[in-house]
């Protein structure tokens, strides 16, 4: 297994990373929500149905040739 050639550029740009990024904040959203029950009444499972979501974005977002990071070769190829 190798780095991508432009590994910061895809980084910076690749939408599938913005997308994990939020999928990540949302479960820990979702961890932290007995504690801000108090102040955010969201029923169970809301961040965790949104998480789910923003993965699935993210899986798409990473077949789909972008066309900031589509000039370099991937690594598979």
């Amino acid at each position: 297994m190798r780095l991508a050639t432009n590994w910061r550029a895809v980084l910076r740009h690749a939408w599938s990373i913005r997308l994990i990024f939020l999928a990540a904040l949302l479960s820990g959203a979702e961890v932290s929500l007995p504690l801000l029950e108090e102040w955010m009444p969201v029923p169970a499972g809301v961040f965790a149905a949104l998480s789910f979501i923003t993965t699935a974005g993210a899986f798409i977002a990473r077949l789909i040739v972008q066309k900031d990071l589509s000039d370099e070769k991937s690594p598979e190829d």
